[in-house]
């Protein structure tokens, strides 16, 4: 684990040192910590460290995202994806990118696993009201796996430090091409701290629920995290 922190580091300064140099470009480098690590409605690990670097110029984005459990014997990630949004209207977004899931140290020997998947996206969001809807496609070529999620989001503005209150939930849907699929949700709500013009400092707390069935199926975690803009 410690060598891929030391390349997700090394990653994280040289891109950042870029998008100081590059006017057209904007970087967010943030560092999460989740006490668990539940994707799509399912946990994959206990406490888990998350650094990320995003670099955007424009109406395209591009990112590394990673996945570093610390309480568990459990195979590290690496998220590589990049994506591009096109405006509708004034209030409505198009989105298209893809994710590359990666996981070094996955035994592959058998040759029955892949250690990496590649999955596409398309998404629609918008904001009505001061909501924030949304609706995702994605499907994982490698794992022939096609999710469908819908979202909605709201946030509160306050006084003082924190600058809002956001409110936030998921419901969606995992089919395999072989084998059954589930559906699953997530509500959540953060609270981020302005503790700088460029640095915020954000706390969460959410509820993740599956019907899988002779799974665990509800999990409540929480996450605590710093994001610095560049």
């Amino acid at each position: 684990m410690k060598k891929t922190v030391l390349i997700i580091t090394a990653l994280l300064a040289s891109l950042s040192l870029r998008a100081e140099e590059e006017s057209s470009y904007s970087a967010t480098v943030d560092v999460t910590y989740a006490t668990t690590y539940v994707f799509r409605g399912v946990e994959l690990a206990n406490g888990t460290l998350m650094p990320s670097v995003e670099i955007a110029s424009g109406n395209f984005a591009a990112g590394i995202w990673s996945a570093q459990p610390i309480t568990d014997n459990i195979d590290n990630e690496i998220d590589f994806y990049a994506g591009f949004s096109v405006p509708m209207n004034d209030s409505w977004a198009f989105d298209a990118g893809a994710t590359v899931y990666y996981y070094p140290e996955l035994d592959t020997a058998g040759g029955t696993i892949d250690d990496a998947t590649w999955e596409p996206y398309v998404s629609i969001s918008g904001d009505v009201n001061g909501f924030a809807p949304g609706i995702s496609a994605f499907y994982d070529i490698t794992l022939k796996v096609l999710t469908l999620e819908g979202s909605l989001g709201y946030s509160v503005p306050l006084e003082g430090a924190a600058s809002s209150l956001d409110f936030g939930a998921s419901l969606g849907r995992v089919d395999p091409k072989s084998g059954s699929g589930y559906t699953y949700y997530n509500l959540g709500v953060s609270l981020p701290f302005a503790i700088s013009d460029t640095a915020t400092v954000s706390v969460s707390l959410d509820y993740a629920h599956n019907d899988i069935s002779g799974a665990d199926n509800d999990f409540l975690f929480g996450t605590i995290g710093m994001s610095i803009g560049f």
